[in-house]
């Protein structure tokens, strides 16, 4: 039986940055995953590829209107295949770093599913490694997330797809039909408006982008609607049929009942956690919510002191957990650290940006307006549109805004809040400001080079005060 200082279940974002930096502090490391290759679904089926296919889709766009900038080009095509063999290409070269990463730091790779067989202990089976049983004095689960399908929808791969086969699709369809209207939904819509399709956006809640701030999801659907995406919110799916070559979508509305057709429907209403035959509900102490591995927020653990949980998996007590890479990398790096000795400072779940890679792009970190007038705060924003930013002028891209979210008492910034052109390169420094508990008055005073899109910081944080410059 090998045995080891910490064993993770899962190679995602999590789970590798655990491994490697479990390794990298001298704790010998294993890391157990059923996939072939390393990454899970950020690097595989998510993140990584889907910012290509965006990427992709902006280039497209670009060179149909590039005209207008003096750029005549002509016989513009979009290749499909070389759309995914450009995506494949990245994905790659990411898990094979991945790979190198693990040699690099003496992580050990065992490929097979894994089921917990009791305290340290995991049972091996099905993949290439063997069977075999592990033993660890401590576990992070890190199995990740797969998407969620409503009741009843049978996916077929062809018309009725999740973004795991629309990731691998080759054809442009007439009529996109998205149900869903978070991050995913609207990235894919964003993508096949630009290829050239007719997209349709199906949204339960009141809003697209509902977990954004509510004048950034506002002003997000103008941008859909001069881009002629068009949508229905408040908005229930009551059936959806493959009628020869169509999808039918019965849809229940403010508008009442209509029947939506499409050669496609891609179902993006969220991801669910992937604890299924993992054997956790032998664990009397561990907690299950929905599926979700309930933890400590402030140590990762589960209600066992062996076994700590991380990334799209955990549910944290009284509020939402972001399915996020970028937070699942803090998560592993923390608990790894805990594991090591070294008393990490424990995560700022208040402090997780948002980024969706839309056109156009949204980022948000902090509290939203109506977060923070719920928790007390006595609240005061200052908006600066984009229309107004030099920088956003010359791309051509003068559409969105900048939206910081203040408190009267301390002039504290409790969230900033982006629509518009690389919102969410810009949103890096609004978390670094908001880390180091930045005023309203010290983020107007950075000095920040003109011309840049970061100039709308500036004169937002300005508003806050009723003194922005340029408006």
């Amino acid at each position: 039986m090998a045995q080891y200082d910490v064993a993770i279940i899962g190679a995602g974002p999590g789970g590798y940055v655990a491994s490697i930096r479990a390794g990298q502090l001298g704790l010998k490391t294993v890391c157990i995953e059923k996939d072939p290759r390393l990454g899970g679904t950020c690097t595989l089926r998510g993140c990584i590829p889907t910012k290509a296919i965006l990427h992709t889709a902006e280039l497209y766009e670009d060179a149909q209107g590039s005209a207008e900038q003096g750029i005549k080009v002509s016989g513009v095509e979009l290749d499909m295949a070389s759309v995914l063999k450009h995506k494949d290409s990245v994905v790659s070269k990411s898990s094979k770093g991945v790979e190198f990463l693990f040699r690099k730091n003496k992580v050990d790779r065992v490929h097979g599913h894994a089921r917990i067989a009791g305290p340290g202990r995991i049972a091996v089976s099905g993949g290439s490694s063997g069977d075999q049983m592990v033993e660890a004095k401590h576990v992070i689960l890190a199995s990740g997330s797969a998407p969620r399908l409503i009741p009843g929808l049978k996916v077929d791969g062809k018309r009725i797809l999740t973004s795991d086969e629309l990731l691998e699709n080759t054809t442009v369809p007439k009529r996109l039909i998205v149900l869903g209207a978070g991050a995913v939904g609207v990235e894919f819509a964003s993508v096949y408006e630009r290829f050239g399709s007719q997209v349709t956006i199906v949204e339960m809640l009141p809003h697209l982008l509902p977990l954004e701030d509510e004048d950034i999801s506002t002003e997000f659907e103008k941008s859909m609607r001069r881009r002629k995406v068009k949508f229905l919110t408040s908005a229930k799916v009551e059936k959806v049929e493959v009628v020869g070559e169509l999808v039918k979508c019965t849809v229940t509305s403010q508008k009442g009942t209509e029947v939506l057709e499409a050669e496609m429907f891609l179902c993006a209403v969220g991801r669910r956690p992937v604890t299924e035959d993992l054997n956790l509900e032998t664990l009397g102490k561990v907690k299950l919510e929905r599926g979700f591995v309930v933890i400590d927020p402030k140590t990762l653990l589960t209600g066992e002191p062996w076994l700590s949980a991380i990334g799209d998996v955990v549910a944290l007590p009284g509020r939402p957990h972001p399915q996020l890479a970028h937070l699942a990398f803090v998560e592993g790096e923390f608990v790894a650290d805990r594991l090591a000795g070294h008393n990490p400072k424990p995560v700022d779940y208040d402090l997780v940006p948002g980024a969706t890679y839309s056109e156009p792009e949204v980022a948000s970190v902090g509290l939203t307006e109506k977060a923070a007038r719920e928790r007390g705060y006595k609240v005061k924003t200052g908006v600066f549109p984009m229309s107004a930013n030099g920088k956003a002028r010359i791309l051509g891209a003068a559409e969105g805004m900048v939206k910081v979210v203040g408190e009267e008492k301390y002039d504290q910034v409790l969230g900033v809040h982006i629509v518009g052109p690389r919102a969410t390169e810009m949103i890096a420094e609004a978390c670094s400001l908001l880390r180091l508990e930045t005023t309203s008055e010290e983020m107007a005073r950075v000095i920040r080079p003109h011309p840049t899109l970061t100039e709308a910081m500036t004169e937002a944080a300005m508003a806050v005060r009723g003194k922005p410059l340029h408006i």
